[in-house]
């Protein structure tokens, strides 16, 4: 049977356009995976999404008219409850027989028809029947109706359309938009589908302003992107809306000269791509006393509010120059530039206004203010909130950097929070952090309590960089510590998707400022020395939180490509300066490569087994209680090499370490080989054990290698 391939488009008032990308490749993929699982597409067709504000659409390829017909058997009912003693049907056989569509005129033959295979204990019928291939009239419809319920809608609108039924009236439909057009083309045949109250056909709409014929007739399903393109004026394709304007962007900056490049922003770049249906892009421009403002402000304020691509120098520094990406191509196009600089002037006046303003306060004269603003009803105000992290900051700054840091970071978190009450960041609260930092030099402030302030936040995503400074990076810790130990304080905890207040990326932060500065801090103590700021507002979870980082921990390790055993070996230590987890995971893959590891991570679950069924253990030998030639060059072998690796292990060399104690693997199989741990002579028994006890705490300093174990 031939095929030929299929395109369905839904014409749309214009869609959300954070939506957009997302949406297109739902419907497309739903309704492919529908045509498949009828047998009506192979899954070998091809699936292409079209996405534009206006339109979803697929095409997918090699679809038949009608699926084959399906040889499917069905278990019908134990033997013992369709045949009676005699063989013969019963009628609860024949009853489903019928449901079925069998013919159960003749009961008999009815019953030979039948297959009779074992089931579990019992035997059982079956029967074995032909299953008519859906055609692509009713197959079709039933994916499109399934991919328009699987779409991932942000939220539905309810509208009316006129009944198109003899009885007059309106009729209800929910969709994204109100839906305005369907087609549906098996190759240049329209489908009779019918969704949202439309009927398929192939006719569509082009662009606003600029279709070159009105409606856009579509001939064959092949066609769609291109007819859409002649004489629709619309790219179609997201993906190649996207790269239209990707390669636009870089031509118009490239044509002002001096390295200028457009800012980078895939979010505003798929946000952009979603506004448009025939992207051409402008170059505006501002008046450069503008530049006067922090370029964060004025590169937000054009990005979230207009959507306009800022234009940075070869330095990275903002230029007065930016990029608009406008929908229509007019011959001159000098009205759309002008219209556009107009409108961005209001909101670029704004930011000066707000900068100006602010800089009239200075940080310090805001930070009364913060008692005002509630931070948590359990946890207290901002200034409050303020208190904390300045006595977390001071605690974790004296070891690392003396008096003289824990007075830097004092006033780094003193005056943290402030610019919260400023105007600039009431308006872009993206900006927090990024302008305590400008108000804080205004202000005469050194750099590096600049940079603190500004820091603090960091790392705010994955990926994102670590603050500059010690006193950023001693601010940062007890900013997210204190977040973290107040809300498990309270017992507001993330579950499943849901971290309201981002406790996941807050620990995360921590491990990364732990790890990459590798500051000589101990995680417990880090912990333990947060609770008490809190007072009587909060529990002990320390025990909790301490899981919830290490979990965290792990997660990350996974990613970077330790293995679920290695990282569960080290981990299971708890090891408290973070800063040595790569070594520790580096000594434990390099041991693991080791001839000798398999028997020894065997030998040591083993031990670990033995002495958890003994129950406290005294690790102390008696060589004279050594009578076994295996306990004592057991014995032997631990005090030649256990010093040893013991003094690698307190250098920090913990892969050489892990590798001297490789050569007990000899000593420890002829032990269990030869010796009977549990003698029946008590001290002797507790003289094995304690052997046991003291090889099992000198082989897992480095991690617990029961963990690498099969």
């Amino acid at each position: 049977m031939t095929t030929q391939n299929l395109l369905v488009e839904l014409f749309v008032e214009e869609l959300p356009p954070k939506a957009l990308k997302k949406l297109g490749e739902a419907f497309a993929g739903a309704l492919a995976d529908q045509l498949r699982a009828q047998g009506l597409a192979s899954e070998d067709s091809l699936v292409t999404a079209y996405a534009s504000p206006r339109r979803l659409a697929a095409h997918v390829s090699h679809v038949w008219l009608k699926a084959a017909d399906k040889a499917v058997q069905q278990k019908l009912m134990p033997v013992s409850v369709g045949l009676n003693t005699e063989g013969q049907a019963t009628p609860a056989l024949l009853k489903k027989l019928a449901a079925l569509g069998a013919d159960v005129s003749d009961p008999a033959a009815a019953v030979a028809a039948l297959k009779r295979a074992p089931d579990g204990k019992a035997e059982a019928l079956f029967y074995d029947s032909l299953v008519t291939g859906a055609t692509l009239d009713t197959g079709l419809q039933k994916a499109l109706d399934e991919a328009i319920r699987l779409l991932p809608i942000p939220k539905l609108m309810s509208y009316q359309l006129e009944s198109d039924c003899e009885l007059p009236g309106w009729s209800s439909v929910h969709f994204v938009r109100p839906a305005h057009g369907l087609v549906a083309l098996h190759g240049s045949t329209v489908v009779p589908l019918k969704a949202l109250g439309l009927t398929a056909g192939r006719s569509t709409q082009g662009h606003r302003f600029e279709a070159a014929v009105s409606p856009v007739v579509i001939e064959h399903a092949d066609h769609y992107a291109e007819t859409l393109a002649r004489d629709g004026a619309v790219i179609a394709g997201f993906e190649a809306r996207r790269a239209e304007i990707v390669s636009q962007l870089a031509e118009a900056a490239a044509r002002l000269g001096g390295g200028v490049r457009a800012i980078e922003d895939e979010a505003l770049l798929d946000e952009v791509t979603a506004l448009v249906e025939r992207p051409n892009v402008l170059v505006c421009e501002f008046e450069p006393q503008f530049l006067e403002v922090p370029q964060e402000c004025l590169i937000l304020t054009m990005k979230a509010n207009q959507k306009y691509f800022p234009l940075l120098d070869a330095q990275g520094r903002l230029t007065h120059r930016f990029l608009v990406v406008s929908n229509i191509r007019p011959e001159d196009a000098s009205a759309v530039v002008g219209g556009n600089e107009r409108v961005v002037r209001p909101r670029l006046a704004d930011a000066k206004f707000f900068f100006d303003q602010d800089r009239k306060k200075t940080l310090a004269s805001r930070v009364e203010g913060l008692s005002r603003v509630v931070y948590h009803n359990k946890l207290g105000s901002q200034g409050e909130r303020v208190e904390r992290v300045r006595a977390i900051a001071r605690a974790i700054a004296q070891p690392l950097g003396g008096e003289a840091l824990a007075q830097a970071a004092d006033t780094a978190a003193q005056l943290a929070k402030s610019d919260l009450l400023t105007d600039m960041v009431g308006e872009f609260p993206e900006l927090q952090g990024i302008m305590g930092g400008y108000y804080a030099r205004h202000d005469g402030l050194s750099e590096d309590i600049a940079f603190a302030i500004e820091d603090h936040y960091r790392p705010r995503f994955a990926g994102d960089a670590l603050p500059r400074s010690a006193a950023g990076v001693v601010v940062a810790l007890a900013d997210k510590l204190e977040t973290l130990v107040g809300m498990f304080g309270i017992g507001n905890l993330p579950s499943g998707d849901k971290d309201p207040f981002a406790l996941r990326r807050h620990a995360l932060g921590v491990i990364r400022m732990l790890i990459e500065k590798d500051l000589p801090l101990e995680l417990d103590g880090l912990l333990a020395g947060a609770w008490p700021v809190f007072g009587e507002r909060v529990v002990d979870a320390h025990t909790a939180l301490a899981d919830f980082i290490y979990d965290r921990l792990a997660g990350a390790l996974r990613e970077q490509g330790y293995s679920a055993q290695e990282v569960d070996a080290v981990l299971a230590l708890r090891p408290q300066r973070l800063g040595q987890v790569a070594r520790l995971l580096a000594a434990v893959r390099a041991f693991a490569a080791l001839p000798e590891s398999p028997a020894l991570a065997a030998a040591n679950k083993r031990i670990a087994n033995i002495l958890r069924k003994a129950g406290e253990v005294d690790p102390h030998v008696n060589p004279q209680l050594l009578q076994e030639p295996a306990e004592q060059n057991l014995y032997q072998a631990m005090q030649r090499f256990v010093p040893e690796a013991n003094a690698q292990f307190e250098a920090g060399d913990y892969t050489a370490s892990l590798q001297t104690l490789a050569a007990l693997r000899g000593a420890v199989d002829a032990f269990f080989d030869d010796v009977m741990v549990n003698a029946e002579q008590l001290d002797l028994r507790l003289n094995r054990q304690g052997l046991l006890k003291s090889l099992h705490e000198a082989m897992n300093r480095v991690a617990d290698l029961s963990r690498l174990a099969a």
